[in-house]
């Protein structure tokens, strides 16, 4: 089953209204579905319901951060394969490391430009499809 040219369900999870407003626009341009959530507990309500083929997720965000929100959603069987990119202001290699431990598959340094968000978006949905 190709996925190619047909929309991609993304979370984008951001404590900042406007990283989720402008994601949201970038990601609606690019003919994607897009849902969403302020922190790591509105996600994971959302993540069960929504079942989002790729998620965004800031590593700074009250309550529950990025990388605990990562580990709680691959640690469901269900959403164990879904790739969860790492979005953070700072780009340092700690981070990086930190983020792939709790499973995350590729981080991206914010603020983003439209073509780095959907270039993220197109790698991992062509590497969906050779698994489909």
């Amino acid at each position: 089953m190709s996925t190619t040219g047909s929309a991609f369900k993304v979370l984008v999870i951001d404590d900042s209204n406007t990283i989720r407003r402008s994601a949201e626009i970038f990601l609606k341009q690019g003919g994607h579905e897009v849902m969403l959530a302020e922190d790591g507990f509105d996600a994971l309500a959302k993540v069960n319901d929504y079942q989002p083929n790729l998620i965004f997720c800031d590593i700074l965000m009250p309550r529950l951060d990025g990388y605990q929100t990562c580990a709680i959603i691959k640690r469901n069987a269900r959403f164990a394969s879904v790739p969860v990119v790492m979005l953070s202001s700072k780009d340092g290699v700690f981070d990086k490391a930190r983020g792939r431990m709790v499973g995350s598959e590729d981080y991206l340094t914010k603020p983003f430009t439209k073509d780095q968000l959907l270039q993220t978006v197109q790698q991992f949905g062509s590497a969906q499809e050779g698994v489909m």
